[in-house]
C-alpha cells in the first residue's frame, strides 16, 4: 500500500458503449474474460483499495459479470448524461479517509496491475505530484490518480470529458510517469478496435 495513505480505485463502467453497436463492450471477452471483469481483476491485483465499480448501462449484466469479485458496486442512474456522472458517483462512494483514486477506464483490458501500482508510487502530493499521469511516447492516458484535493472540483464537472479540464487547470501539481506502453493509451470503442486488440495480444 502506498505510504501517503489509503488509495482506491473506481472502474468506470456504466457507458452506453454507442461506438460498439449493438454489442456492450464491456460485457465483450477479451482473454476469455468479459472486459469489465478483466479491468476489474487488475485493480484487485494492484495495492489500490477499495475497489469500486460503478454501473449503469446494462447494469444487471455488467454486475453479474463481476460476480464473485471484491468490488463495490455502485450505482449510477444518470449514467446516460455523461462520463461526469460516473465520475461523481464514484467519488461520492468513496471512503472518508481516501487520500486519492484511481480512475480506470472500463475499455482498456491492457492496463496492469505493474501499471498501478507504478502511478500510486509516484503519487507525493506534498512534493507536487497530486495528480499522476501515465504517458507513452510523450502522449498522455489513463488512468490517471488524483489526490482526494481535487475531489471537491471533481464533483463539479459536467458533461462527457471526463477530468481533463482539472489536469490542464491544476498543471503544477501534475507529475506525468511515463509507463514504457501503449497500453494506457487504447481504450475499445469499435467492433474494428476489438479485432485490433485481440490480433496484437493473440487472445
Amino acid at each position: 500500500m502506498s505510504t501517503v495513505g489509503k488509495i482506491a480505485a473506481i472502474v468506470l463502467a456504466a457507458g452506453r458503449s454507442t461506438r460498439m453497436g449493438a454489442t456492450n463492450k464491456l460485457l465483450a471477452e477479451v482473454g476469455g474474460r468479459p472486459m469489465a471483469r478483466r479491468v476489474a481483476e487488475t485493480a484487485l491485483a494492484s495495492a489500490a483499495r477499495p475497489v469500486l465499480v460503478v454501473t449503469g448501462h446494462q447494469a444487471e449484466a455488467v454486475r453479474s459479470a463481476l460476480m464473485g469479485l471484491d468490488v463495490d458496486l455502485i450505482a449510477n442512474p444518470d449514467y446516460a448524461v455523461g462520463l461526469a456522472t460516473s465520475l461523481k458517483a464514484g467519488i461520492r462512494a468513496l471512503p472518508a479517509d481516501c487520500q486519492g483514486a484511481l480512475m480506470l477506464l472500463g475499455d482498456m483490458p491492457r492496463v496492469t496491475a505493474a501499471h498501478l501500482d507504478a502511478l500510486m508510487a509516484a503519487f507525493a502530493p506534498e512534493r507536487d505530484a497530486a495528480i499522476v499521469v501515465p504517458t507513452h511516447n510523450g502522449q498522455r492516458g489513463n488512468p490517471v490518480l488524483w489526490s482526494a484535493e481535487f475531489f471537491a472540483e471533481m464533483l463539479g464537472l459536467e458533461g462527457d470529458v471526463g477530468a481533463r479540464t482539472l489536469v490542464a487547470r491544476h498543471a503544477d501539481r501534475v507529475r506525468e510517469v511515463d509507463l514504457g506502453t501503449d497500453a494506457v493509451l487504447i481504450d475499445v470503442d469499435t467492433p474494428e478496435a476489438l479485432v485490433r486488440l485481440k490480433l496484437a495480444d493473440n487472445i
